[in-house]
């Protein structure tokens, strides 16, 4: 089931609101691109304690910086699936 409302002034054909509900999963579109879906699952904190010193190594750097980028990627997929950033 779908509800369009229609978007006062503009050109015509142009500035379409529809409320999407399917199978109980409401979403909505803007001018038929989906710029707000389902909530997504929760994206754990990243770890921010670390300690640098002269026994933290190339390695630990490393994995912290793909840990945060594994977050980073995370956030942006839950973003591109609620239709808030294109994916």
């Amino acid at each position: 089931m779908a509800k369009t409302l229609q978007k006062i002034g503009g050109a015509p054909n142009q500035g379409k609101l529809e409320v999407v509900d399917t199978a109980g999963v409401c979403s909505i579109k803007l001018d038929g691109v989906q710029v707000l879906g389902a909530q997504g699952a929760a994206v754990a904190d990243a770890v921010v304690a670390h300690d640098i010193n002269a026994t933290f190594s190339d390695t630990e750097v490393e994995a912290t910086l793909d840990a945060l980028g594994v977050q980073i990627n995370l956030v942006i997929a839950r973003l591109e699936a609620a239709g808030i950033i294109a994916s």
